[in-house]
Parts: C-alpha cells; sequence; structure tokens
C-alpha cells in the first residue's frame, strides 16, 4: 500500500480545516464590519428577523457589510449548502443553483460625511432550489481562499406538519429560571421508513447556533398516525430563559442616549462609553423591550437620511463593575457574534477595578449581556439572574434524509414569539 506523500497529507489536513472552520457565522478580517443578513423588508424592523425564508420564493434575503479599508475591492460570493450539522453536503452546485455559483458583489456606495469612511455593500441571496441549510462565503478577487466573511441562512419547504411550544420545564428544580420548549411532528405527508433516523430536530434560542438543541431521539412514537413527539423529561430541551436584555442607545452621536455614561465627538472619531454595569442575579424580574440579542443600525441625527451610508463608527467601550475573576468574563450579544469575536472577551483594569472591552460600533441600538465562561460554554445566570418570564424568541427547525437522498432537506419551520415584547 502506498504511502500519501507528507506534503500531500499536510495539504489535505490544512485544506479540510479551512473548510470546516468556513461553515459558520464568522468574520475574517478586521475592516469588515456591520456584517447582516436578514429578510428583505420596508421597515428598520427587518434587521432583526432570522435569515430564514421559504424555497418557493417571496421574501429575498439581502446581505449587507461595510468595508473600512475604504478601497473598492473586488468581491465575489458563493452558497454552500450544507447538512443539518453544518457540514458541507453532497450536493454538487448545480443541483442547488440555475446559475453558476460565482456571484460578484457590484453594489455600493460610500458613506456620506462621517468621520470614520467606509464602503456600504449589498448582495441579495440568489433564489436556490433546494430547501436546507445553507452559507454564503464572501472572497476577495475571485480567490476562494481570500475569504473576509461567511454567514448561515435557511431555506424550508413546508412537508412536514410542526407544531411547538414554550412550557414550564418538567424538572421542578428549574420551573423558575428555564423555558422548554416541546415538538410534535406529524410526517403523513411523505414517505418515511424510519423516522428515528431520518428526521432531526433543531431548536434554537434568539438565532443563536452556540447553545442551539439537536434533537434526535423523539421521546414519543406512534407510526401508525405518524406522530413523533420531542418532549425530554431530563431537559434536552431545554433552555436557560436567562434575562431581558441590556442594551445601548447609540442613535446620538451629540447627545448621550439610554445607558451611554459619555460620549467625546473628535476630528477623526466618536469615543463612546457604556454606564458601569451591575449584576442583577437577585434582581426581581422587570419586563420592558428588547431585541432578544440583536442589533439594528439607526440614525437619529439625520432624520430622514440613510442610516447605512450616514451613521458614524463609534468606538464603543462597555464597564462591568464585577469582582476580579478566575473565569473570563465575555459580552454576549449579536454584537460580538454570540461570544466568538476577539472583542467578546473582557479585559480586567486593575487602575478603575472593573472589567472592560471596546470595539467598533456602527451607529444604532444594541442588546448585549455579560456572561462567564465555563467548560467551553459561555453562562449569564451569575450576571443576568434567569426568569422563565423573560420573553424570548425560539425557532425549530425539522429536516429529512429521503431515502437514497445526499442531503438534508428543512421540511418545517416554525418561529415561536410568546408574549412577544420587541421593538
Amino acid at each position: 500500500m502506498k504511502q500519501i506523500p507528507f506534503v500531500l497529507f499536510s495539504f489535505l489536513f490544512y485544506y479540510c480545516q479551512e473548510v470546516s472552520a468556513q461553515i459558520e457565522d464568522k468574520v475574517y478580517k478586521d475592516h469588515i464590519q456591520s456584517v447582516r443578513l436578514f429578510p428583505m423588508g420596508p421597515l428598520t424592523g427587518s434587521q432583526l428577523d432570522a435569515p430564514v425564508v421559504s424555497v418557493l420564493g417571496g421574501k429575498k434575503l439581502v446581505l449587507l457589510f461595510d468595508d473600512l479599508a475604504y478601497d473598492p475591492e473586488m468581491y465575489s460570493a458563493t452558497l454552500i449548502h450544507c447538512d443539518s450539522d453544518w457540514k458541507q453536503s453532497a450536493l454538487k452546485n448545480n443541483d442547488f443553483l440555475v446559475p453558476f455559483n460565482e456571484f460578484n458583489i457590484q453594489d455600493y456606495d460610500y458613506s456620506i460625511n462621517t468621520r470614520i469612511p467606509y464602503i456600504h455593500y449589498r448582495f441579495e441571496i440568489p433564489q436556490v432550489t433546494k430547501s436546507g441549510n445553507y452559507v454564503v462565503k464572501v472572497y476577495r478577487r475571485r480567490d476562494a481562499s481570500d475569504v473576509i466573511l461567511t454567514k448561515r441562512f435557511m431555506i424550508y419547504e413546508d412537508l412536514l406538519t410542526v407544531g411547538a411550544a414554550v412550557v414550564p420545564p418538567t424538572q421542578t428544580a428549574n420551573r423558575r429560571g428555564v423555558q422548554q420548549v416541546n415538538t410534535v411532528v406529524n410526517y403523513s405527508k411523505v414517505e418515511v421508513i424510519n423516522p428515528e433516523t431520518q428526521i432531526k430536530v433543531v431548536v434554537r434560542q434568539n438565532q443563536r447556533w452556540d447553545n442551539a438543541k439537536f434533537l434526535t431521539k423523539p421521546t414519543f412514537m406512534n407510526q401508525s398516525s405518524k406522530i413523533l413527539r420531542y418532549e425530554d423529561f431530563d431537559g434536552g430541551n431545554s433552555f436557560d430563559a436567562s434575562n431581558e436584555f441590556r442594551f445601548i442607545d447609540l442613535r446620538f452621536m451629540r447627545a448621550s442616549g439610554q445607558n451611554i455614561a459619555s460620549m467625546r465627538v473628535e476630528e477623526d472619531v466618536v469615543f463612546g462609553e457604556s454606564l458601569l454595569n451591575q449584576p442583577r442575579t437577585n434582581e426581581v424580574y422587570s419586563q420592558y423591550l428588547d431585541l432578544n440579542g440583536q442589533y439594528i443600525v439607526d440614525n437619529n441625527d439625520r432624520p430622514g437620511g440613510d442610516p447605512e451610508l450616514e451613521s458614524q463608527y463609534v468606538y464603543m467601550t462597555f464597564n462591568v463593575g464585577v469582582d476580579q475573576s478566575s473565569e473570563p468574563i465575555y459580552l454576549l450579544g449579536s454584537l460580538t457574534n454570540w461570544g466568538k469575536s476577539p472583542e467578546a472577551r473582557m479585559a480586567w483594569d486593575e487602575k478603575d477595578k472593573i472589567y472592560r472591552t471596546s470595539m467598533l460600533l456602527k451607529q444604532g441600538w444594541y442588546d448585549y449581556q455579560i456572561g462567564i465562561m465555563k467548560n467551553g460554554t459561555i453562562e449569564t445566570n451569575l450576571f443576568e439572574g434567569s426568569h422563565f418570564e423573560t420573553e424570548n424568541e425560539y425557532e425549530v427547525f425539522v429536516y429529512l434524509r429521503a431515502l437514497g437522498s445526499r442531503y438534508d432537506q428543512l421540511v418545517g419551520y416554525v418561529l415561536l414569539q410568546p408574549n412577544r415584547r420587541r421593538l
């Protein structure tokens, strides 16, 4: 048996690592900011909607991002089809796309009278012919290895009947701080031989993938009526309810919005600083509107203008007033890719005895929470508390691997917004 040359083996190893790293939400270049992917809509609130649309068309998805390098680049985009576990599927490009799978991003505009200049790019996701998980990969100068960002989205088709509800958890010890999502799937409309292996259910909270629940085994199955129930008694489909998100209002540049301690406008940059964030563990639940961890780009300084082109970038510092911890402290939310961006980890300030982190943020409204890293996951209960009454958004995705198929279809989708209280 011939051995693979070491050089070839190394190339294959690092190539596989690179491909694996691209199947997630990630920004690879520091000068790329404010990456968002959402269904197109007439209102500012469309930015908050999850990037999930029907395969039949109707709503289109749009990708927005800014390039602070302020030098027009030739950016291209390609789509990657993935299975339910976000590994690249066996489909070829022409299996899910009619045109060639490389698109030039030609829609861009320059910022208007901003202290930090940027170029704002816009790309409409092309129509696909297959349902499932997708990643849009954007790269420079048609060099697919020079990646600047990757962003996930989902395309569904209504083949199964899916019902879901947020209920008190079956584990009585956590009833006041946990929310359980029960799901029922009726697969009578499709041919399924082995539902336990062919059907998979994924539940996520507030558009997060870091704590999503991958349910592969139903707790109840009736093959005569073709019903599957996912109602775990061991917490497998339960989430920490946490608390309503903290927020900062950056829509004003020359005045301090809510939860902003100070704004300082310099000739070439704007500096902002948050009020001191204190732990809320022992506080009673307080109801107020939030964005469930997301953010919107908006500008109240120039009414009637285009906030995508006229909003300033603010070098924002977040302050947290807790004792120094042996565990890392993180800023959690869509603004830090749920703790994965380098700026998410907060640093201890020995002089002021507080934790701090700073990052560039485009004018708008930003939600966030404070968490601590434990065993590879970020837990927020020590800082935020957890209350069953908290308003969270849940999504249920149902995947089907048909007999002889080479990919996972997304055959059912449910959006749960119980007690919806969103800005």
